[in-house]
């Protein structure tokens, strides 16, 4: 399943680099982009699995960059 998110206070592009890279780590995932510039995040990943994923997600995003908010 693939969907797309609106991120809000997202600070930087090297944030979102960053975020990017540790949410491709997580189980389940296929692929996953993290736009600094259009503020938005897609997420591509196990259909079964998709609320439990958008957790782990919304944790480790809040590790990377504690203000930004993922609008789900």
């Amino acid at each position: 399943m693939k969907k797309r998110f609106k991120l809000t206070d997202l600070d930087c592009a090297n944030c979102a680099a960053k975020m990017e890279a540790a949410i491709k780590k997580i189980d389940g995932v296929h692929d996953a982009t993290v736009s600094f510039m259009a503020q938005k995040m897609t997420v591509d990943a196990d259909d079964a699995r998709f609320d439990d994923i958008m957790k782990e997600i919304v944790a480790v995003c809040k590790k990377v960059e504690p203000d930004c908010v993922i609008n789900l």
